[in-house]
């Protein structure tokens, strides 16, 4: 079940722990996606708070809340560009978004299939998709003092076994979220340090969240019949018998 966007709001942008997870993830993001000039990003779930880089640059910005969280209007200085949509219904024309963002969205659907079978939909072809997800063997998900301890963890090989079944191809991966799930001044303050010294132990195993990025299969159509029409052109004629030549009557053939 989706958790309460004055929840999430509250975690995010009122709470130290929650802008150390929002500044970890969001540097893990723009190390996957570096440039989004002239392209169409998207988000679902919370993923706003992720989205702010990608606002001076990209062509198009727009943050999907499921019904079942509720939204907030995003960001507060600018346009509104948060919408409020189902879950498996997202107002937005099929293959437009080249970027998508998802956060604390897949792991609280109760509908997974459905919900990747839209987002297959609205991706571009060549478009990406970056989950980023609870890691089940982190610290994180086993506390639920933070958005990261509700819904289905995922390992690795679990999310990527998922994404195949609905025509996503898995690219990479990445970790964030080293640090303890901690409020204590001590943790906070050392938290890039945490990051740094992460990364370089592992790169999935100790972190608290998963990154992984995706790109949209597009299957090439295959119809039985059509390589043995290939083979065996139709002609404009065919069926009808070959013309002979009438002898000419009242003459011989003899000379």
């Amino acid at each position: 079940m989706h958790l309460d966007v004055v929840d999430l709001k509250a975690f995010y942008y009122r709470t130290s722990l929650g802008r150390v997870a929002q500044r970890a993830i969001r540097e893990k993001i723009r190390e996957i996606w570096p440039d989004a000039k002239g392209r169409t990003v998207a988000g679902f779930g919370f993923a706003a708070p992720m989205l702010r880089p990608f606002l001076p640059e990209a062509r198009r910005v727009i943050s999907f809340m499921p019904d079942q969280q509720g939204v907030m209007p995003w960001p507060v200085n600018g346009s509104n560009v948060s919408v409020l949509c189902e879950e498996t219904k997202w107002p937005i024309q099929t293959g437009c978004v080249d970027r998508l963002v998802v956060l604390h969205g897949l792991e609280t659907s109760e509908r997974p299939g459905p919900l990747l079978d839209e987002m297959w939909r609205v991706l571009a072809p060549g478009g990406r998709v970056l989950f980023v997800v609870p890691n089940r063997s982190g610290l994180w998900a086993r506390r639920d003092a933070t958005p990261f301890g509700f819904g289905r963890p995922f390992s690795l090989g679990q999310l990527e076994v998922q994404l195949q079944q609905h025509r996503f191809l898995p690219e990479r991966h990445l970790a964030a979220l080293f640090s303890p799930p901690s409020q204590k001044r001590f943790w906070l303050k050392t938290a890039p340090i945490w990051e740094r010294v992460g990364q370089a132990v592992s790169s999935q195993l100790a972190g608290g969240v998963l990154l992984v990025e995706a790109s949209k299969q597009v299957y090439a159509p295959t119809h039985r019949g059509l390589p043995e029409a290939v083979r065996r052109p139709l002609e404009v004629l065919e069926g009808i018998g070959r013309p002979v030549p009438k002898p000419a009557s009242g003459r011989s053939t003899v000379d």
